[in-house]
């Protein structure tokens, strides 16, 4: 891998952070973008600040670095701006991408589904998006699709670790442990994946010539509740004190069914664990 330019966009984010650990161990070289978060201190990683609504300067950002391999993680969720951020931006990249002929990684969500199919969404279903998230990501894929079809779009899952702790986790824990007084959705179905092994899939990824949509996530499908109540237990808590909802009840719409099916993930050699099997593993928490 000696002599490849990994560019990562979102660096300072929880998949950009996980990501330069893993690339910091192949001896790339590793340059990444940021936004609004101070970036931390690492020599080995050349920092780069970008605003994705401004196409040009997406073009000139990544003539300039001309990265062999872009993987491209930058999103807002609820930002005034997440359309142009996270629909329109995305764009940006794989045009630029494409001009240079850089092996192109887009991450994307399994809430561009509505939830109602009923079973696990394959790489062939279409998305069908019932909020301004899941539509930016949308939007997104299709910009990706059409600017550049060599690109792979990853749709995951919800995205969790503990060294640092992701914000899902410690929001479970916190029910958990009394200090907040939500309750998690026995309805809403997710494949969590520890970020780690998605950071290993992705630089996996980024060596094949794998083209358009992979579906990357967690070998096991969990309701937001049972996911809630696994971590109660790995942390010695009782799961018990976490209390129930239904998202159907919810006066926000919400997709409650997003599971994804991994299986051409698996039978192309992915290795991703359920949420039962890392929480299970050695020196985990």
């Amino acid at each position: 891998m000696n002599g490849e330019r990994y560019l990562i966009t979102g660096g300072t984010g929880y998949l950009g952070q996980a990501l330069i650990r893993h690339a910091r161990c192949l001896g790339v070289q590793i340059a990444a973008t940021f936004h609004s978060q101070t970036p931390p201190a690492l020599a080995e990683v050349a920092w780069h600040p970008l605003d994705l609504r401004d196409a040009a300067a997406v073009m000139a950002l990544i003539r300039e670095v001309q990265p062999t391999v872009i993987v491209h993680t930058a999103f807002r969720q609820y930002d005034p701006d997440l359309m142009a951020v996270t629909g329109e931006g995305a764009g940006h990249v794989a045009v630029a991408a494409a001009q240079i002929g850089a092996r192109l990684i887009h991450m994307s969500s399994d809430v561009i589904f509505d939830g109602e199919k009923g079973e696990p969404y394959t790489e062939d279903d279409p998305p069908n998006p019932i909020t301004d998230y899941g539509r930016a990501k949308a939007r997104a894929e299709a910009l990706v699709q059409a600017a550049y079809p060599a690109a792979a779009i990853v749709r995951t899952s919800l995205i969790y670790g503990f060294e640092p702790m992701d914000r899902h986790t410690a929001f479970a824990l916190a029910v958990a442990r009394g200090e907040r007084p939500e309750r998690l959705f026995r309805d809403e179905f997710r494949c969590p994946i520890f970020v780690d092994d998605l950071a290993v899939a992705l630089i996996d990824l980024a060596q094949r010539d794998y083209r358009g949509v992979i579906n990357l996530a967690g070998a096991e499908i969990l309701s937001r509740y049972e996911w809630g109540c696994l971590l109660a237990q790995a942390y010695g808590l009782d799961p018990g004190l976490i209390r129930g909802a239904w998202s159907a009840e919810s006066p926000t719409p919400r997709p409650r069914n997003c599971a994804l099916d991994i299986s051409r993930a698996r039978q192309l050699g992915f290795r991703l664990r359920g949420a039962r099997e890392v929480l299970q593993s050695p020196g985990r928490l």
